[in-house]
């Protein structure tokens, strides 16, 4: 009897126990189709995935031999790490290294790494990798290895430490060290690189799908602190938009980089946040110093530096993020405000110019600008008429004024020059300004050859303002970025975003 009793309580237990489960699936699925969540948000953690619209999708992600700078933009530090690393402010920072020293001839550089770096495969990353992927760069001439002309030799006495020996200074090392000649690679990586990566970032790419997203997930064997987000996919748009159309309806959670009417359009929507940050950036009014041209003469450049209101002009400009008086913008090493050097004054800027007379003009300054800048070009043709000194604004399609530049038919142009080298062009005889002084010229080369950086950066300030007070253009401003995301969405970078996208602090809350 109690065997009998037992067998039925087990059976009536079952029965129990099926239809409680049944009542379950049924409670379940009702619920699902009523919109509810069965399982708790956090326990599917889905608000760890970010989708971010960028626009000018990169044909592969070979960051090794394709130029594309929308690979660096997505991959540089988020996939592939450097040896040395950029801050928010353009600074140099620890990165694989966690530091370095540089001998008193500036002739060799030893690197210290960081413990416990691992590749996302889980293979060790030691000083032997740095050594092989610096002698991979040169040799294979990967993107950016011009960079790396004056390497000797590369060591690694043990393999937490690395030294790099040059046969001549250079101070920009360190700095050409935090990009892509700075890439460690895994030399035992056997992938297609242009459709898949291997790094040691917080993040490793699970997709890439040609001109429309790379998925990035976050690097389980990653050496430092886990990303914010577990999954962050960058989404590609032709045009920006459907990119911000993208954005308003909830598809993306971050627009960048948007133009500054993008962005002020954006700014009137309440259901979204716009930031604003620095850009490498600068947008320059460039003289043309050819002989034959009247700015050849550094008494009429002086003049139409003081006629020019960069103050006014920096101001009235959606993209200006602060006025420039020099070739070396705010995030770039050998900053210095040089704006005080032509503070606009009409009366001395006339002053000057009269001393040509009305018939050295001609028909006046030849002013040609792509259509893009025909607004900005008006105003600072009025601002130097005031001045007494005639301009002709030409404002041509694109094809029609690289024609015009380069048969060097033009004394004023608008140019928005790129990156935190743009200075350099001011000791190149050949560049678009084709400015030549053998002052300015020794002291940039001083500066390059410069033991470390200290030196480097105060020989680019004193390069700086004896071009700048040669007037060999007028440097407007430096300009911003913009960006635009979802209220919930926090820790993105804002400066130099159009150029590198830190994704590690990234989340939605």
């Amino acid at each position: 009897m109690r065997t009998q009793r037992n067998d039925a309580w087990k059976r009536w237990a079952l029965f129990v126990a099926v239809a409680a489960s049944l009542c379950m699936l049924l409670w379940a699925g009702w619920t699902l189709l009523k919109g509810s969540r069965v399982i708790p948000v956090s326990s599917i953690q889905s608000d760890t995935a970010v989708t971010i619209g960028i626009p000018d999708a990169p044909s592969s992600i070979d960051i090794r031999t394709d130029d594309d700078p929308a690979i660096e933009q997505a991959l540089l530090g988020n996939v592939y790490e450097t040896l040395v690393s950029r801050g928010q402010d353009n600074s140099l920072a620890a990165g694989l290294a966690k530091q370095w020293e540089v001998s008193e001839d500036g002739l060799s550089y030893t690197f210290t790494l960081q413990s416990g770096l691992r590749f996302s495969n889980g293979h060790a990353l030691d000083s032997s990798d740095v050594v092989w992927s610096l002698q991979q760069a040169v040799q294979q001439q990967y993107v950016g290895s011009e960079a790396l002309d004056h390497l000797a030799e590369v060591a690694n006495p043990d393999k937490d430490t690395v030294t790099i020996t040059l046969s001549s200074p250079d101070p920009t090392l360190p700095r050409t060290l935090a990009g892509r000649a700075g890439i460690v690679y895994d030399e035992d990586a056997s992938i297609d690189y242009a459709r898949q990566a291997l790094g040691s970032g917080p993040f490793t790419v699970s997709e890439f799908r040609q001109s429309v997203s790379i998925a990035l997930r976050g690097n389980d064997s990653y050496w430092g602190q886990a990303p914010a987000s577990s999954q962050i996919t960058l989404r590609y748009f032709a045009d920006e938009s459907s990119m911000v159309e993208a954005l308003r309806n909830g598809e993306i959670d971050m627009a960048l980089p948007l133009s500054a009417a993008t962005a002020q359009s954006l700014s009137e929507d309440p259901t979204l946040m716009v930031a604003t940050g620095e850009s490498l950036n600068k947008t320059t009014l460039v003289f043309n110093n050819d002989a034959d041209s009247i700015l050849s003469d550094s008494q009429m450049r002086q003049a139409i530096r003081y006629l020019v209101d960069t103050a006014v002009i920096a101001q009235s400009q959606a993209d200006a993020s602060r006025e420039l008086g020099g070739p070396i913008g705010p995030l770039d090493p050998g900053y210095e405000d040089l704006t005080g050097l032509f503070p606009h004054d009409t009366d001395q800027g006339a002053a000057l110019a009269s001393y040509f007379g009305t018939s050295y003009y001609g028909g006046g300054l030849r002013f040609v600008v792509q259509q893009e800048y025909a607004t900005l070009a008006t105003t600072i043709a009025s601002q130097i008429e005031q001045g007494g000194v005639p301009v002709n604004v030409e404002a041509l399609a694109e094809n029609d004024y690289q024609v015009r530049i380069d048969s060097r038919q033009f004394d004023l142009t608008l140019r928005t020059e790129d990156g935190d080298d743009s200075a350099a062009q001011y000791a190149d005889p050949q560049s678009l300004s084709q400015y030549t002084d053998s002052q300015a010229q020794d002291q940039y080369k001083a500066a390059m050859a410069a033991p470390n950086d200290e030196e480097y950066q105060d020989g680019l300030r004193a390069f700086a303002r004896t071009v700048s007070q040669d007037a060999a253009s007028d440097w407007l401003y430096s300009c911003r970025t913009f960006v635009a995301a979802q209220p919930r969405l926090s820790g993105y970078a804002t400066n130099m975003v159009d150029r590198w996208l830190p994704l590690s602090d990234i989340a939605l809350s």
